[in-house]
């Protein structure tokens, strides 16, 4: 069994108004994971993904491929001890 893990994630590119918002909720729904996803101001977006490290792993692969109509350019990845904060993952606004 994977250790729990938390990462902070950005993601850079043409990746606000073709559904990367939604497509990450799927993604880390469906692995398990728990956490949230929102815009930036800058045009990139922002996620806060815990749970299993190798689930997150895998959702970081699927964020840098993204939707159909996104051009991910960039995926920053900090890795942070969990918080275990989280009941769901949600889209903040």
């Amino acid at each position: 069994m994977s250790t729990e893990a938390r990462a902070h994630v950005i993601v850079k590119g043409l990746v606000q108004g073709v559904f990367f918002r939604a497509f990450t909720r799927e993604v880390a729904s469906s692995l398990g994971l728990k956490g949230w996803v929102r815009n930036l101001w800058d045009g990139s977006v922002e996620a806060v993904l815990e749970g299993p490290k190798d689930r997150i792993e895998l959702a970081l692969e699927r964020l840098k491929e993204g939707p159909p109509s996104a051009r991910v350019q960039e995926l920053q990845c900090q890795w942070e001890a969990p918080k275990g904060e989280f009941s769901d993952f949600s889209i903040r606004y």
